[in-house]
């Protein structure tokens, strides 16, 4: 029986050939599978049939963009989770989702091997592999960029001399990820960390430093789950679009950091997410008033530690697997609304309410009416700070 390979499938240059290229490396039929996680761009059925067109004997596409945002946008939200704290997951989001179509596809045609188009140095390599081995122990990895050294050269070279239906000569001098939480470019000119970004990167938010209007905003939050914009009921995958639009109009969500890569470099990465920096700003606040304390304090080392396991590719795991169940108990009374402004680049929080509050009016007030027994601090700042105190006297005889 001849082998079979599930591919990873954009429907640009580079998988496109890897569909040809894989079956004259291994000899093996080639399935390939395309996800839409909200990245825009051209119709799934066009893809499907471009991977046909390619050589692929089977083509499979499906639309996640609602399951992307339910099942792993919104575990974000919760954890609050930004990447060195400032980078919301975008690539890293996606990568699991799109694990999972693959090994569906692999058990349905029968195939032992799943192929993705990732370089040999970045993160998606493992994100890949260390998800699909979580899922599917028995089946096997391939990255031909990595594994065979399929250049941009020799991948222009082969679809040239195959014929593909793909186009060979435009090259983009970036690196472009994208899907509805946000949108990532490097490569590049970017390669230099002392180059500002240009105006011509951007698509999802406009120049922050233009003069309009501000943009008011209430966002309603149930148990955590964003539900509502100024009132009107919406899903999560709306959530996002609408905060896209709305916060990408005022120059919100732009990124440029240097970040540790997982396999041990520094790379220099510019991120558009207006959507998510909205939505994760709404969310800390509404956890400032609802979230006891104790609870708020110790959930910030698990956001963080939540955080870095998606970013090195650890969706599946143990340790990942417990850490949510943690986030979603403490997202329990996370609920009530955010009134944001929306402008110069900045989500600002003006409002909160919540009838999960923990807020006491009586007790924050220095005004007539309050309910604090301030006669009680003397007698709790002595105890607080009594081990301090017994440790100076100490040291001050040493």
């Amino acid at each position: 029986m001849t082998e079979r390979v599930v591919l990873a499938y954009s429907g640009g240059l580079d998988t496109s050939v890897c569909i040809g290229w894989i079956a004259e490396e291994t000899g093996a039929e080639v399935i390939a599978v395309a996800v839409d996680v909200g990245q825009g761009g051209e119709d799934l059925d066009v893809i499907r049939k471009r991977a046909l067109a390619c050589g692929a004997v089977e083509a499979e596409v499906a639309d996640a963009r609602d399951e992307f945002a339910d099942e792993y946008c919104l575990p974000a939200i919760k954890a609050n989770a930004l990447y060195m704290d400032r980078y919301p997951l975008v690539s890293a989001l996606s990568r699991p989702v799109i694990v999972k179509h693959l090994v569906a596809a692999a058990h349905k045609h029968g195939a032992g091997i799943v192929a993705h188009g990732c370089t040999g140095k970045g993160n998606d390599q493992v994100r890949f592999e260390a998800g699909i081995s979580s899922l599917a122990p028995d089946l096997k990895c391939i990255a031909p960029v990595r594994d065979y050294a399929m250049t941009r050269d020799k991948a222009i070279a082969f679809a040239e001399a195959k014929n593909l239906p793909i186009a060979t000569s435009k090259k983009s001098p970036y690196s472009i990820d994208q899907n509805v939480f946000g949108r990532a470019v490097e490569t590049g000119f970017l390669e230099d960390i002392w180059n500002a970004p240009i105006e011509d990167i951007y698509e999802y938010t406009q120049n922050p430093a233009e003069p309009r209007e501000a943009d008011e905003v209430v966002i309603t939050f149930k148990q955590g789950v964003p539900v509502a914009i100024d009132g009107k009921p919406v899903t999560v995958l709306q959530a996002i679009e609408q905060l896209n639009q709305r916060a990408g109009a005022q120059g919100i969500g732009r990124l440029d950091i240097v970040e540790d890569r997982l396999v041990g470099i520094k790379s220099r990465e510019v991120y558009e997410a207006p959507g998510a920096i909205a939505l994760i700003t709404a969310h800390q606040e509404l956890e400032n008033v609802t979230v006891e304390r104790e609870l708020s304090r110790y959930k910030k080392g698990v956001d963080q530690r939540w955080g870095e396991l998606v970013y090195d590719g650890m969706w599946f795991s143990p340790l990942k697997r417990a850490l949510e169940g943690f986030v979603e108990e403490a997202n329990q009374h996370v609920s009530g609304d955010v009134r944001m402004t929306l402008h110069g680049g900045r989500a600002v929080v003006t409002g909160r309410r919540s009838e999960e509050s923990l807020y006491d009016f009586n007790l924050a007030t220095y005004d007539t009416g309050d309910t604090f027994d301030q006669s009680l601090s003397k007698g709790f700042i002595e105890i607080f700070g009594m081990s301090s105190k017994i440790a100076a006297k100490r040291d001050l005889r040493a």
